[in-house]
């Protein structure tokens, strides 16, 4: 593991104190943020402009009392999200990323409709390694499970997270999933079959197999067949947990997108060891993921860290965002060895490129 560090330069213990008073009042200012965000606050100071309002010309306009505009704003003032000047608030840079930035706003939704329930007992979901905090959503054993009925808003949140990091990828890495002119392509962990699509659009000799729960599957036979490539696409429903079921065999090559962080080391490794078996001579496997050492920039890194916590809640217990290290690791003890790794796809993304440990590179 790199040294790394997000602290400051010769913080000062005065500092220190002050950001630890930011972690132990962070639910309230979220939850004040998001109030000011999503009940217009923040977008009416946004309008005033420079001038800015004050508290009674926000009032009057009978959307909030004088209490929950005192209350909440000046939670916001402590965020940075508005400054008081002259007794008019006025919008600040936090705030104006929190009105405009996508990003920010997905990841706000993603924590407070899918997660923020649920972090309750993340204390014994990591003494358990079971997602307890799930049952906030619904009854099932895993989040992946229960994926096509999760309820509203949570459902909406939790694809619009997923999509907007990868479809951010997909246009880039095409021709990296082609270079080597694949015609029998893997997609384990298909979805709802966005990656498929992508693929069957690019090559028009490639087949792909889906490999997904059966729910999963269904969601994506019907987006293939509504794009009018069902032909080209075979299904096949594995629960990956079981390290007794086999892949298909023969695949020139195989993708994971977003897919092995759902799962534990222990179950990343069988399912290595099985795509290895399902290789092709000559075939490749290629892992596309958000590693949070392998980013430029600490907002990247921090963002992805901290998404770890919904994996042991929420999703399954016992997975998280991991280094890349990790899985060169296990794919390593499955008989693959690293061809190239390339940074700065999409938002956050990487890619890994794998082989027989005795093949040739590309």
């Amino acid at each position: 593991m790199q040294d790394k560090s997000f602290s400051p330069p010769r913080q000062t213990a005065f500092a220190a104190r002050y950001e630890a008073q930011k972690i132990a009042f962070g639910p309230v200012v979220f939850q004040c943020i998001r109030y000011a965000w999503k009940r217009g606050m923040l977008q009416a100071l946004a309008d005033a402009g420079a001038t800015g309002m004050s508290v009674a010309e926000l009032a009057a306009g009978g959307q909030w009392s004088e209490y929950a505009l005192k209350l909440v704003l000046e939670t916001c003032l402590s965020a940075g999200a508005v400054q008081l000047q002259g007794g008019r608030y006025v919008l600040d840079k936090v705030g104006y990323c929190v009105l405009t930035d996508k990003i920010t706003q997905i990841n706000l939704d993603f924590n407070h409709d899918v997660c923020y329930l649920g972090l309750y007992d993340l204390d014994k979901s990591l003494d358990e390694e079971k997602p307890l905090g799930l049952k906030a959503l619904g009854d099932w054993p895993t989040l992946y499970e229960g994926m096509s009925q999760l309820p509203e808003p949570a459902k909406s949140s939790w694809f619009a997270f997923d999509h907007h990091y990868s479809d951010t990828s997909f246009p880039q890495i095409l021709p990296d999933v082609f270079a080597t002119g694949p015609r029998r392509v893997m997609d384990i962990g298909a979805n709802t079959g966005k990656f498929t699509l992508a693929a069957l659009g690019y090559s028009a000799e490639a087949e792909l197999h889906l490999v997904d729960l059966p729910r999963q599957l269904a969601v994506a036979e019907q987006n293939l067949q509504a794009a009018g490539l069902r032909e080209r696409a075979h299904l096949h429903a594995v629960d990956l947990l079981d390290a007794g079921k086999a892949l298909p065999a023969g695949m020139d090559l195989i993708w994971m997108s977003q897919f092995l962080s759902c799962f534990s080391e222990a179950a990343i490794a069988t399912i290595l060891q099985r795509a290895a078996a399902a290789l092709a001579p000559g075939g490749q496997v290629l892992i596309m993921d958000t590693f949070w050492d392998r980013q430029q920039y600490d907002i990247a890194s921090y963002c992805l860290i901290n998404t770890s916590p919904y994996f042991t809640a929420m999703a399954s217990g016992n997975s998280k965002i991991y280094e890349s290290t990790d899985y060169i690791r296990l794919a390593e003890a499955a008989g693959l060895r690293l061809l190239t790794a390339r940074d700065g796809i999409g938002y956050c993304h990487s890619l890994l490129r794998f082989a027989h440990a005795g093949a040739a590179g590309v």
